[in-house]
């Protein structure tokens, strides 16, 4: 059944239905722009609010507020009804985050009250309730029979290098290789967005990077997690472990790009609201490369949400703002909801554009269970799979080591690490160029799937794995030669019978394939029947969505977008098909038919080939025009020209119609005697008008425009060669201190840069005083100082601190000397129940903490000096009181003396001559 376009045939056909046969959506003749449907935003409105979709809104005492006039009106409108202006909203211009201390925090349903009336003032363009968002984190609850290997042992880290010889040993990430050719993260900034990380942990705290952190939830810049008895908050730092987890410090794991910055946004551990995820998104867009999020809607099989209107802007900006116009790059893990049928395509993060979305695989190349399949999977990586298969290992909360990560939440920290790797072996990547390296390079390999399929574009693809395991190797040689795609161009249209891909509009046109969306409309009484297929014209099949057996929700897809990366590289044009298969489940009436309303197709990609150079354009100069083989001239001799000359003709006339008939020129004269010349109304390319002689005289040699004859004349260079702007001479290379714009222009780098690329504010070197971070000169704080954010100057630390992030006492990294650090404070002495010692990775001793027992002890182990209320010290041990009666002298040397202290009867009564510990 062929689905029209809605506003066709309508008196002829009425609305179309959804029922149990396939349905075959194909689009009228013609490209049409229907009217947009408009949805609210607010809470109950959009995806994931029907049934299936857990409780009602919680509505917290935060407002997302539009207002023109900046800072100051912003604070003039909050004071008026009673807010607090808590600043602009990450990097969206005119949005600010309000917040209301006499609303209550979480409700279930708005309030209404003076400060309501925010949303009728004139100068107030948009206002916006933030609504609780359920954010899951995306490591696999463990399964029961799952066997906990704990061994933190480099040898241990399978997934990175191989090191056995049997056949259980894959390592085709090929990280090693990228190693051993130079690439371990270098100047590249990583950010987790997640529920903090422990920055003084021995093993992230050389790469702790402050300028990339920030606290959302408690508002500060110490990302640091809040500790309870559980370890709620171990995520984040689990998945920085990965990421940059120093090398060669004997302490627990090595990170994928060991010498990346990295840094920590706490936004998890709270409320979790469209202006929290904004805020995040908009951190330090221009110091941070890379974000990674292991989180995402509720995977439980029912739930269809996404990002909301200000996230949905903050992607946008990070692409095109970010990394000083390259654009950010998020990455995403796709989902861990494999085991309640879940499709990660109903996960409006994983389904975006802007994000790369990481699936998973074991160790052997199986399907784990927790994995969900979807359209927009990019790529692959190791991660936990069943008993018999080992995991991976990373850091831990309270400075310890775990192989417990588990789920996709595993993969997309990996595959962060690996772009750190190709970043730093090309800076100029931009947002798009990263996800293209990650198609060309990664491989199907061992990765068992049943729908590996080759699309147009000869490339391999599944639904589980996206374009297969990704390979950090390849991904940096591509880099290093990479040459930038072509600009992304977007052809939007409402269903057609065929498309041209937009050809007919130059700056829409889309010939070669990047991601395909399909926005619908559709109004459905049990959501999880449908099944969704698009075919493409070279006969690719795609599923965007699958049955989902636990989602009984009648709120069908309202303007939900799905995504697809499957015809990467194929052409746009020609008939595109729509296929829904609705199966009525035993839950639902089968009478009752779906319906869709409306559908549209958006083509992402570029109108040239991206792999291909453009061909050379010959210069019309340098065509001739020919005879053609075989014919002879015709001669004729000919009369005296008395007809009229051309306009560029000077006053002595010419001997033909023509400007090289000319006997004088109105403006210049172009060429010679030898080769003939011709007059011109301004000279071209490579030479300069002299206004003495009327001739166009040629530049000096490397010179594409000038004024004058010699080589400090030049206005602009020839390809291959860059404009002085000192002296204005076209040289090879630009000197140092200057670098290369787009016109091919040297010119000067920021005053606190020693060498900079395509912008003077993005420093590969520093001038002396200043350090590199990430991409920007910040002062060298001397140690007992730190780089204060916003003053952007050094600030002192606090006095116990030798170096420090903040001015706190809690804020320190190293201690001073005479100090030693305890959790998070450097103390002069270890405060009872800790002692003194070494730790790995710190050039200071560390106070850690005695066994659970001691209030006092010397060192690790059973060496407690003064027990607890409530238990007796034996030997160095402390016992608890009612497991210990003591005997009389005589009768416990006895027992000494016959080695009856074995016995566990006689340890209870001879306390003071049976060590404990046997």
């Amino acid at each position: 059944m062929l689905f029209p376009h809605p506003s066709a045939e309508r008196s002829q056909r009425g609305t179309a239905h959804l029922g149990s046969t396939r349905a075959r959506c194909a689009a009228d003749r013609g490209p049409k722009r229907g009217p947009r449907l408009s949805v609210a935003s607010g809470p109950g409105s959009g995806p994931g609010s029907g049934p299936g979709s857990g409780p009602g809104p919680v509505f917290t005492n935060h407002w997302a507020v539009r207002i023109a006039g900046g800072q100051k009106q912003a604070d003039r409108i909050a004071a008026k009804y009673g807010y607090i202006n808590f600043g602009q909203i990450g990097s969206l211009e005119g949005h600010y985050h309000f917040h209301h201390s006499r609303v209550v925090r979480r409700a279930p349903y708005s309030l209404k009250g003076p400060h309501s009336f925010i949303h009728m003032d004139p100068q107030v363009d948009w206002a916006e309730q933030q609504v609780v968002k359920h954010r899951v984190k995306r490591d696999a609850q463990r399964d029961p029979s799952f066997i906990n290997f704990n061994d933190p042992k480099w040898s241990n880290m399978w997934y990175i290098h191989c090191n056995d010889k049997n056949s259980r040993c894959h390592s085709e990430m090929n990280i090693l290789a990228a190693w051993q050719r130079g690439y371990t993260g270098k100047r590249v900034v990583v950010t987790i967005l997640d529920d903090g990380i422990e920055r003084n942990h021995p093993d992230l705290a050389q790469n702790y990077d402050h300028l990339a952190s920030y606290d959302i939830n408690g508002n500060d810049h110490d990302p640091t997690p809040r500790y309870d008895s559980r370890n709620e908050n171990m995520h984040g730092t689990r998945c920085a472990g990965e990421v940059a987890a120093v090398a060669n410090n004997s302490h627990c794991t090595v990170g994928v790009a060991y010498n990346a910055h990295i840094g920590g946004i706490r936004m998890l551990d709270g409320d979790v609201t469209d202006l929290v995820e904004a805020k995040s998104l908009g951190i330090r867009p221009d110091y941070i490369d890379i974000y990674s999020a292991s989180w995402g809607p509720k995977d439980d099989g029912k739930t269809v949400d996404g990002p909301g209107l200000l996230t949905k802007q903050a992607f946008e900006q990070g692409i095109k703002k970010g990394r000083k116009g390259l654009g950010s790059i998020f990455v995403w893990a796709s989902g861990n909801g494999g085991r309640q049928g879940d499709h990660c395509s109903c996960d409006g993060y994983t389904s975006s554009i802007y994000t790369i979305s990481i699936s998973s695989t074991t160790e052997n190349g199986n399907k784990p269970w927790y994995l969900e399949v979807c359209s927009s999977i990019i790529a692959t990586t190791y991660s936990s799979g069943e008993f018999n298969e080992r995991n991976i290992i990373t850091t831990d909360l309270r400075q310890l080591c775990t192989d417990g990560h588990t789920g996709t939440s595993v993969s997309a920290p990996i595959v962060a690490g690996i772009v750190a790797l190709a970043l730093e072996a090309n800076l100029l990547l931009t947002w798009r160029d990263v996800q293209h390296l990650l198609v060309k390079t990664s491989r199907p390999v061992h990765l068992k799937a049943d729908d590996w399929k080759t699309n147009a574009a000869g490339l391999r693809v599944s639904h589980l794995y996206g374009f297969g395991l990704v390979d950090a190797e390849a991904m940096v040689l591509e880099a290093t030669k990479w040459r930038t795609v072509p600009p992304q161009h977007t052809c939007s249209q409402m269903p057609v019978l065929t498309t041209s891909g937009c050809s007919e509009e130059p700056e829409q046109h889309v010939d070669y394939l990047e991601h395909v969306v399909v926005k619908v409309l559709i109004a459905h009484p049990r959501r999880g029947d449908m099944e969704i297929n698009l075919i493409s014209p070279s006969g690719t099949t795609s599923q965007l969505l699958a049955k989902r057996l636990f989602d009984s929700s009648n709120e069908g897809f309202r303007n939900w977008e799905f995504m697809t990366v499957h015809f990467w590289g194929e052409r746009s044009q020609g008939l595109w098909t729509l296929e829904i298969v609705d199966t009525p489940s035993k839950q639902r009436n089968p009478e009752l038919l779906g319906n869709l309303k409306e559908w549209t197709l958006i083509l992402y990609g570029t109108s040239q080939n991206p792999y291909q150079p453009l061909s050379a354009q010959q210069s019309r100069s340098s065509m001739l025009e020919v005879t053609a083989p075989g014919e002879t001239p015709e001669l004729k001799e000919e009369d005296e020209y008395n007809g009229p000359c051309h306009s560029e003709c000077g006053d002595q006339g010419c001997d033909g119609p023509d400007t090289e008939h000319c006997l004088n020129c109105v403006h210049f004269s172009l060429g010679s005697l030898k080769s003939g010349r011709t007059c011109v109304s301004h000279c071209p390319l490579g030479h300069y008008g002299d206004i003495a002689s009327r001739r166009c005289r040629r530049c000096y040699k490397g010179c594409e425009g000038c004024v004058g004859l010699s080589a400090s004349n030049c206005l602009s260079c020839r390809k291959g060669l860059y404009l002085n702007a000192l002296n204005s001479s076209c040289i090879h290379t630009c000197p140092q201190g200057y670098f290369a714009d787009e016109s091919k222009q040297c010119l000067k780098c920021h005053d606190t840069c020693m060498r900079c690329l395509r912008y003077g504010d993005r420093c590969t070197a520093c001038s002396q005083g200043y350090r590199l971070a990430g991409m920007t000169c910040v002062p060298e704080c001397t140690n007992g100082t730190f780089f204060h954010v916003e003053e952007m100057t050094c600030s002192p630390c606090h006095s116990s601190c030798r170096t420090c992030t903040g001015p706190g006492k809690e804020q320190c990294i190293q201690c001073a000397e005479g100090f030693l650090q305890q959790e998070w404070r450097c103390v002069q002495i270890c405060t009872p129940g800790f002692y003194a010692a070494e730790a790995a990775g710190v050039p200071h001793k560390m106070c850690h903490r005695c066994e659970e027992s001691c209030l006092g002890c010397s060192g690790p182990g059973k060496t407690c000096t003064k027990c607890k209320e409530g238990y007796n010290l034996v030997g160095r041990t402390c016992i608890i009181n009612a497991s210990c009666n003591n005997a009389d002298e005589a009768f416990c040397e006895m027992v000494k003396s016959n080695r009856l202290c074995e016995k566990r009867l006689y340890r209870q009564f001879c306390c003071r001559t049976c060590p404990m510990n046997g």
